[in-house]
């Protein structure tokens, strides 16, 4: 037990219940208390006594400070002892007529470990493998009666005793998804519960784990396999059974070129898309490289993407603009390895020009040339398409189809006077009698009888001008007076035929009947329908 406090002289009765010692004869020395537990740096009282009432010599021998306290008797002294820093065995000695004699006191030294250290943890740990956590005890005494233990958050993992200065305690535990973000620590149990004192710990700052799980599978990678320059293509990269994804970070690059990505996560997944733009430089073969790093490892996809250049092919016309039956030469010319359609008919021999000769006719004006250039790109076949236009001068011109010659109409009706005129430029028209009043063509009017005559209509352009006579009748309405009663008369009799055939017809019936009445002649049911 721990001193405290000067102690108090003992009776006889008490010292010779001590530790003895016996010398030659019947000499005694005793040593009170023949042990104590004190902390270290502490002190002590030790009283020693022989057996003999007038000893010749009686002390102490220690390597301990000491110093005499107290009177003593003939046959008894008491010593402090201070400063004791370890375990040690102060040895009390007497001499008397009868023979000399000694004991010794057993000094205990307790103290509670100088360090208690957790070996630092892995930045990131694997989920599915092994942890080994290690902890370092340095100092703290007695050793029979100080333990360590390693902690995962307050649940005890593992117990042993501290061996070795420093003592090292180890131990492996299994690491899943779930130890992530957990403390672990190590601590040292001092129990003095024995000696009438308490249970002294100490504990190590902890550390937090940190588990990943990334899977043996590479990510997946959508991406162009040819991508055009100055155009731009999306990449996507992916990968799933990531833990915990928030931790995972993507690197996208092509070639020496870095890409810009926006990461979307899912549950245990993600998601990177990223837009890519090249350069006339970076035509040929580039790796596209796609990176998934969480904790220390890295999944790589990498993909082969071929960068190309594919201008539109050229569609080339004599003149864009020409005259009717002028000869016009079109063309088509493209990359020169591309192989090229005009008009949708490949060129003879397959190749990236074509050509044919054509005639302008008025059918041609407007007319679009297209010419499509197909490049094969590393196995891929891209295409390109370009168009002209041909404008053909023609005209003016009026014919009979466009512009009749010859219209009648009825008086009061409602009119709409049609006449195109053709030509490019697009000519101007006018329809005239008499050179004065106009022909409104193209709008809805009265036929009236100052319609009526013969007009004519004049087409003009910068290419010169045509004209055409154009007539129009008026029908009176004494015509209409005279049809409509004729067409009346014969609805009246017809519908007065009908009327009377059919009256004439059931008469006939009725008359029947009656007569085989009066004869008896049973008559039988009518099942069928009345003939005609």
């Amino acid at each position: 037990m721990a001193p405290s406090g000067p102690q108090p002289a003992l009776p006889t009765l008490v010292v010779l219940l001590g530790a003895l010692l016996l010398g030659p004869g019947n000499a005694q020395t005793s040593v009170f208390p023949p042990e104590v537990i004190l902390p270290r740096g502490g002190s002590v009282k030790v009283n020693c006594s022989a057996s003999c009432d007038q000893p010749i010599s009686l002390g102490m021998e220690t390597p301990l400070p000491k110093k005499e306290i107290l009177p003593g008797g003939n046959n008894w002294k008491m010593y402090e002892l201070s400063n004791v820093q370890e375990d040690s065995q102060p040895m009390c000695y007497s001499n008397c007529p009868d023979g000399q004699s000694s004991a010794k006191t057993l000094l205990t030294v307790y103290w509670t470990p100088e360090r208690v250290e957790l070996a630092p943890l892995p930045p990131w740990q694997p989920v599915g493998k092994n942890l080994t956590l290690r902890c370092q005890v340095e100092g703290g005494a007695p050793r029979a009666n100080l333990t360590v233990m390693l902690l995962r958050g307050e649940k005890e993992l593992s117990r042993q005793s501290a061996v070795g200065e420093p003592a090292e305690v180890t131990t492996t535990v299994p690491v899943g998804r779930d130890d992530h973000g957990a403390n672990f620590s190590c601590r040292t149990e001092l129990d003095l519960r024995p000696y009438v004192l308490k249970l002294f710990e100490n504990t190590s700052a902890p550390h937090q784990l940190q588990t990943f799980d990334l899977p043996a599978t590479p990510p997946q990678l959508v991406s162009p396999q040819v991508l055009e320059v100055d155009t731009q293509g999306t990449v996507v990269c992916s990968l799933d059974g990531l833990f915990p994804v928030s931790e995972a970070q993507v690197s996208l690059a092509l070639g020496d070129q870095k890409l810009n990505p926006t990461i979307t996560y899912g549950n245990n997944s993600l998601s990177a898309k990223a837009s890519v733009k090249v350069t006339a430089e970076k035509e040929g073969t580039q790796q596209l490289l796609c990176g998934v790093m969480l904790g220390n490892q890295t999944q790589e996809t990498r993909q082969t993407v071929t960068i190309y250049s594919f201008p539109a092919p050229n569609v080339n016309l004599t003149k864009p603009e020409v005259s009717e039956g002028t000869e016009v030469i079109v063309e088509c010319e493209a990359h020169p390895r591309a192989k090229v359609m005009l008009n949708g008919v490949p060129a003879q021999p397959p190749g990236p020009r074509a050509q044919f000769l054509l005639k302008a006719t008025p059918e041609d004006n407007g007319r679009s040339f297209s010419c499509s250039a197909t490049l094969e790109v590393a196995g891929q076949l891209v295409h390109k398409n370009q168009t002209r236009e041909l404008r053909v001068l023609y005209g003016p011109r009026l014919d009979e189809k466009d512009c009749p010659g010859n219209w009648t109409w009825p008086e009061n009706s409602q009119q709409t006077p049609m006449c195109q005129a053709w030509g490019n430029p697009l000519p101007q028209l006018k329809c005239l009698k008499d050179g004065t009043f106009p022909l409104p063509i193209g709008q809805s009017v009265t036929v009236t009888r100052d319609l009526e005559g013969t007009y004519l209509c004049q087409a003009r352009s910068t290419r010169g001008e045509v004209t055409r006579e154009v007539t129009v009748n008026v029908l009176s309405p004494r015509y209409e007076v005279v049809i409509i009663p004729v067409v009346a008369a014969a609805v009246i009799l017809g519908t007065a035929g009908v009327a009377t055939y059919l009256y004439n017809r059931q008469r006939k019936i009725r008359k029947y009947r009656l007569q085989q009445a009066q004869n008896g002649t049973p008559m039988k049911p009518n099942t069928q329908a009345t003939p005609p």
